[in-house]
């Protein structure tokens, strides 16, 4: 446990200022790092504690422990559920036994994390705090005399001693993710200290000159000789040796600072590949008694007070457009991480969940968190010093950040205080913002960051990620910009955009992903250019999945997922609860697709910092965003694995930019190739291969080796490298997709990418046996009665009410919050749909290669269309290409479908495809779909007479009528 003395504790420093330089020798004067016997003494308040809702054990919660209000209401989507739920004051009391020997010692209280609290001890008010990022440090020397005494601590997780926004505008408190909790979780400890004792060790390290300067708080007045006694080693270490003793003569100033300068060669440094980490330990010590045997045969020394510090060196700066860690260009592959944890509604405190989740990270090659509007506490600081991970935690905030607003501005600004002075001297903190897309007075944000700037001069800090939507662009103070855009844009341009997807309220067409023809060559070169420090990109992706209903009974803490249940309920109305697993696999397939090409434009972005991920991690609250390819509990949806993952999210990526996907026999692939290298070592020497593999093709292959150099700084072989350059002809006499990849020889370094090949000459239909028509009319419906075989494409206009948009990529974050926002914007409305589900072995495809799900030929297709709303038929009637609806409309899409009407065979295509004959993927659709309806397999088994058929062409569908879902930063 960390020891550190609240600020109401805490005098100013007086005294004398001693500094001590020295070096390290790791061959002598070695010295025991822990001693057999602590000089502070713990009572250790861990256990059960009586409230007026009954005893309650502690740490934990009202929620934990089943106590407060029990859930009625089941049917709520817009977040998992609480099964027991309490908000306001509650006290908690319990009796603890002073030992005698504290007496005139100094005590302290620690909870580790809490809400606002108020501290009594027999009933008198003894100290309050309303700290909900760091630890909260009561002195209760005063009161807790020796014996038995009363101790109270009242929680309150309402809004009466915070400012009222953050009951809605922080992951620290908001029910879409970690809940509004109340209690305690954490250490909760007394803690008697001698009266001569440490108070704070505080930190500066210089990674380049390879030393640190601890500053060393002693407090208390020195009635004898004493020796202030310094051990420096790495972490986990039994031994260390020994950088410091000084005597220290008798004085009877009550407060005093050390200041201990060491340097060493022999220190390594901090990053995400040599995560190193030391610990100092600090011990006044007085020659009364005798402790243990020195190698000298020194006198024997008792131990006062003693202090510990984890720490590291590592330089984190902004160079350019691009950050450095020791010199070295890095890129940040980040997550945002939004507190949800559903087992116990509240963040771990312990060191193995947080190594657990961090290794999962890493595991899928992330090395940067984002904590959305809310600091974790300090066992995620150490796991990722451990782990080797970047950390950005934020101010408890999102929403206007109002200078007139004072309760705010100095809760605000003593949480970052708080924060910094706690947290700071991990080695894994090396970036901090104001918060999540603020909007609100600039000159206040700028005022924070520079005295943030002053606390802790190492750290890089920005204003609110994403603020201002991204539309003000960077502003002076912000040594980095986390962002959506750089500046404003017109309606329909895409020269801003930092990432590839959008909702269709923010930027049109939801972004270029969706809008453009599919290639593997788009960046955002144009926005990075405008911009003189780093930029992340803000909430990356945001591709949702359909849910997996299996996940619910993993549910067993103190969060049900009433909100799967309401959605399971809804399909099984509609009658494709058979289905369910179907378009979770199809949906999330498409979706890591999608996660693919927004990283890799990022990576092929000359100058760009990195990314942050709207995430890894499903997100249950906003209406339920189900984004993630793991699940709530960080466990893999079954949709792709670390290893695919890290192809394309890893510190050394091979990129091939390609202008496009689908080829016809005889027309040349060029593609050149790149590498995003941002790993530890150059990648001079090493081979570059490549090779085309598909049903017709032998391998083909050729081997570049990297250009020298990069860009962004750094050694010979970092950042975006140029290798050469594909060229090969396609040759094909039958439709096929080929894989390309893209191996670093001697490395586990690997990427691929889907091409198809179609022939160039597509073959006629036989002009009389099938009847292309737009519009079911008399004649059409006359032809089909009488036998005929008839492609139906309707005019999108005939059917519009009986449709839904065209959309390409998954839809969006959550479609119910998005449609109220894009509506009350005056904004398009997103189609809301996430691709398709079909059978590839169906015969319609022999001429056409397919997943179940969508892939980039399936573009052209899908923009084009308009699914038809198929709800008016049976339950057990499915389209032959299913469009996969969201979890609130639940519609029975069709875009390829089939009946026998009368004694005709009729099969309904809703895109285009005859008018889509410049592309290759929808020719060879189209020319699929002609052979199989001249084929004997073109049998429908639904039959349907020209009424009935004329009935669904015609009657409106119902819509359930559904809520609206405001989001903080757009209304």
């Amino acid at each position: 446990m960390k020891k550190s003395l609240n600020e109401n504790h805490r005098m100013q420093p007086s005294g004398r200022h001693i500094v001590l330089c020295l070096a390290l020798i790791f061959s002598f004067c070695f010295a025991p790092f822990a001693q057999a016997q602590k000089p502070r003494k713990i009572i250790n308040l861990a256990g059960t504690w009586q409230t007026e809702l009954g005893d309650v054990t502690l740490p934990g919660t009202t929620d934990t422990n089943r106590k407060g209000k029990a859930i009625e209401k089941k049917d709520e989507t817009t977040h998992l559920s609480r099964l027991y739920s309490y908000v306001g004051e509650l006290a908690y009391t319990r009796e603890v036994t002073i030992p005698e020997d504290w007496k005139n010692k100094t005590i302290l209280l620690h909870l580790e994390r809490t809400k606002s609290t108020h501290v009594f001890v027999e009933g008198k008010l003894v100290g309050k705090s309303n700290d909900i990022s760091t630890s909260q440090i009561f002195d209760l020397s005063k009161a807790l005399k020796p014996g038995k005494r009363k101790l109270t601590i009242s929680v309150d997780n309402s809004d009466k001693n915070v400012p009222p926004q953050l009951l809605s505008n922080s992951h620290a408190y908001t029910e879409d993710t970690q809940t509004n909790w109340n209690g305690i979780i954490g250490g909760i400890w007394l803690e008697a200290i001698n009266e001569l004792h440490i108070g704070k060790i505080s930190m500066q390290t210089d990674a380049a000159a390879k030393s640190f300067v601890a500053t060393i708080e002693i407090e208390g007045s020195i009635k004898r000789n004493t020796t202030l006694r310094a051990v420096l080693a790495p972490l986990g270490s039994n031994y260390g040796a020994v950088i410091a003793e000084k005597t220290l003569t008798k004085d009877k100033n009550d407060r005093r600072r050390i200041s201990l300068k060491f340097q060493s060669d022999s220190l390594q440094l901090w990053d995400e590949f040599n995560p190193t980490i030391y610990r100092l330990l600090v011990d006044i010590e007085s020659e009364n008694e005798r402790n243990f045997e020195s190698d000298d045969n020194s006198p024997l020394m008792k131990v006062l007070d003693q202090q510990e510090l984890d720490f590291g060196l590592v330089d984190f700066k902004a160079e350019g457009t691009q950050f450095t860690v020791n010199g070295h260009t890095t890129y940040l592959r980040g997550k945002h991480d939004a507190c949800v944890f559903p087992y116990t509604g509240h963040v771990p405190m312990d060191l193995a969940s947080w190594r657990r989740y961090l290794q999962i990270c890493k595991g899928y090659g992330i090395n940067h968190i984002r904590f959305h509007s809310w600091c974790p506490p300090e066992m995620a600081f150490t796991a990722a010093d451990i782990e080797g991970v970047y950390m950005q935690p934020e101010l408890p905030f999102w929403g206007d950040f109002k200078k007139d607003d004072m309760n705010l501005m100095n809760f605000l600004y003593k949480e970052g205080s708080n924060i910094i002075n706690q947290y700071g001297h991990h080695p894994s903190f090396v970036m901090f913002a104001l918060g999540n897309e603020l909007w609100g007075d600039i000159p206040t944000m700028k005022k924070f960051v520079d005295n943030f700037r002053r606390i802790d001069p190492s750290k890089l800090y920005t204003f609110g990620s994403n603020y201002y939507l991204g539309y003000q662009g960077w502003n002076d103070g912000m040594d980095y910009f986390t962002t959506c855009r750089n500046g404003g844009e017109g309606w329909g341009n895409f020269n801003t955009h930092t990432r590839g997807s959008f909702s269709f309220a923010d930027a049109f067409d939801g972004g270029m992903i969706n809008h453009f023809y599919p290639n593997s060559s788009m960046n955002f070169d144009e926005a990075i250019s405008k911009c003189n420090v780093p930029i992340i990109s803000h909430e990356t992706g945001q591709f949702q999945t359909y849910p997996d209903y299996n996940e619910i009974k993993k549910y067993t803490g103190v969060l049900y997922p009433y909100n799967m249940e309401v959605f399971r309920s809804r399909l099984e109305k509609a009658g494709m609860a058979d289905q369910a697993e179907a378009f979770h696999r199809a949906s999330g397939h498409w979706s890591v697709q999608l996660y693919k090409a927004d990283i890799e434009m990022d990576l092929r972005t000359r100058g760009m910092a990195g990314f942050q991920l709207l995430d890894i991690q499903d997100y249950p609250g906003q209406g339920s965003a189900y984004v993630g390819i793991l699940d709530a509990f960080m466990e893999s949806k079954g949709i792709t694995t670390p290893e695919e993952w890290r192809q394309w999210c890893n510190d050394v990526v091979p990129l091939a930019i390609l202008p496009k996907f689908c080829y016809t026999d005889g027309e040349k692939i060029e593609a050149k190739i790149q590498v995003a290298n941002y790993g530890k070592e150059s990648l001079e020497g090493k081979t570059i291969r490549w090779t085309l593999k598909g049903i017709e093709n032998s391998e083909a292959g050729t081997y570049s080796p990297p250009s020298q150099g990069g860009a962004g700084g750094g050694s010979v072989g970092f950042g975006l490298l140029n290798v050469g350059t594909i060229s090969t002809k396609c040759s094909t006499t039958v439709p096929q997709k080929l894989i390309l990849t893209l191996t670093i020889e001697g490395t586990s370094y690997r990427n691929t990418y889907p091409i198809w090949v179609y022939p160039a000459e597509v073959k006629k239909k036989t002009a009389s046996d099938i009847i292309i028509a737009h519009r079911y009319d008399a004649e059409t419906a006359r032809k089909l009665s009488g036998g005929a075989t008839v492609l139906l494409m309707p005019d999108s206009t005939q059917v519009k009410d009986l449709t839904v948009g065209g959309l390409f990529q998954t839809d969006y974050w959550n479609y119910r919050m998005f449609k109220t926002i894009s509506e009350n914007n005056k904004k398009p409305v997103s189609p809301g749909t996430m691709g398709i589900l079909t059978n590839p072995e169906h015969p319609i495809f022999n001429q056409f290669p397919t997943e179940e799900h969508t892939s980039w030929q399936w573009f052209p297709i899908m923009k084009n269309a308009r699914p038809f709303i198929l709800d008016n038929t049976g339950k057990d009637y499915r389209p032959i290409v299913q469009v996969i609806d969201n979890i609130e409309r639940n519609h029975k899409l069709g875009l390829i479908f089939e009946f026998a009407v009368g004694k005709g065979k009729l099969l309904v295509c809703m895109s285009p495809l005859d008018q889509l004959q410049q592309y290759p993927e929808a020719r060879q659709l189209y020319q699929s779909i002609l052979q199989y309806m001249q084929s004997p397999n073109f049998a429908p088994k639904s039959h349907i007479t020209y009424e009935d058929f004329q009935k669904l062409l015609t009657t409106p569908v119902e819509e359930g009528q559904m809520k609206q879902l405001f989001n903080i930063s757009q209304y």
